[in-house]
C-alpha cells in the first residue's frame, strides 16, 4: 500500500509518502498567498522523488491549519491526531508530545499506542511558537538561522515580562537601548516561549518520555530552554519537522 501525508502548515507545507510503512519519499514547500498551489509543488517534488505517480497512491490525508483546502486529500485528520500518531512511530517511548510550528504550539498526552488521551493549544498567542522568534530576531537584527545558537553563548539569565510578541519586540528594543547583550536577550526569548510551552505540558501533565517534533525543534536555542524548563530531556527524532506529515500518512494507511 502507498499513501500520502500532506502537513498543511501557516508557513510549510510538507508532504510524506509511506509504501508498507516505509518512507518513500519527503517534499517540501514555502506556504505563500496560494496554499493550493504551493501544497502541488510539495506533493509533485515528493512524487518526482519516490518515482511513483499520483495514481498509485491509494489514498492522502492532510493535516495543518489548511488541511480542508489540501488540493489532493482524500480525507483529513486534526493536528493533534496527526502529531500523536507520527511521533508514536518515530518514538514509542514517548507518552507525551510537544509540537511547534510557526503559529501555535501543541502539548498532548498519549496512552503509548499513539491515542490522544488530553492536549492543550497555545493558538491565541504567538509568543508560543516559532513566529515570536522570528520577530525578535528581526528586532535583535539576528538572522533566524544564528539566533538559537546566540542564545547558548549567554552568560546572564535576565527577565523577559513581555508575553505578546508587540509588546515583548518593544521590550527587546528597550534592553537594547540599555547595552544588555544580544545573547542575553536571545536566551530570555527562547525562556519566554519555553516558559509558556511548559506551563502547557505541566497543564496536560507530563508523562516521560518526551519527544518535540516540529520546525522549532531545529532551534538549539529553544531546545535548551525547554528542557530548563522541564527539568528533563527530550528527544526529538529525525525529520522532526516532518512528523505531522507522517502522522497523516500512517492514519491513511490504519484506515
Amino acid at each position: 500500500m502507498i499513501t500520502a501525508g500532506i502537513d498543511m502548515g501557516a508557513r510549510s507545507i510538507r508532504v510524506l509518502i509511506l509504501k508498507d510503512g516505509e518512507v518513500l519519499a519527503r517534499g517540501e514547500s514555502t506556504a505563500g498567498f496560494d496554499t493550493a498551489e504551493s501544497a502541488e509543488l510539495a506533493f509533485n517534488e515528493a512524487l518526482e522523488k519516490a518515482g511513483i505517480t499520483k495514481d498509485q497512491l491509494d489514498k492522502i490525508v492532510a493535516t495543518g491549519a489548511g488541511r480542508e483546502s489540501a488540493p489532493q486529500a482524500t480525507d483529513t485528520v486534526t493536528d493533534v491526531g496527526a502529531a500523536a500518531r507520527g511521533a508514536h512511530e518515530v518514538a514509542p517511548q514517548a507518552r507525551t508530545i510537544i509540537d511547534i510550528g510557526a503559529e501555535e504550539g501543541r502539548a498532548i498526552k498519549t496512552n503509548g499506542n499513539g491515542k490522544v488521551m488530553d492536549f492543550a493549544v497555545n493558538e491565541k498567542c504567538a509568543a508560543g511558537a516559532g513566529s515570536f522568534t522570528e520577530a525578535m530576531s528581526r528586532a535583535l537584527e539576528v538572522e533566524l538561522e544564528e539566533f538559537g545558537a546566540l542564545s547558548l553563548e549567554s552568560t546572564e539569565s535576565i527577565p523577559m515580562n513581555a508575553q505578546c510578541a508587540v509588546f515583548a519586540e518593544s521590550e527587546v528594543v528597550s534592553l537594547l537601548h540599555a547595552k544588555t547583550p544580544k545573547q542575553d536577550i536571545a536566551r530570555a526569548v527562547h525562556d519566554a516561549i519555553a516558559d509558556r510551552i511548559v506551563s502547557m505540558v505541566r497543564r496536560v501533565g507530563i508523562e516521560p518520555e518526551i519527544a518535540l517534533i516540529g520546525a522549532v525543534s531545529r532551534n538549539p536555542g529553544f531546545v535548551d530552554a525547554l528542557k530548563r524548563g522541564l527539568e528533563r530531556d527530550v528527544i526529538i527524532p529525525d525529520d522532526a519537522e516532518f512528523v505531522g506529515a507522517l502522522g497523516a500518512a500512517l492514519v491513511a494507511t490504519d484506515e
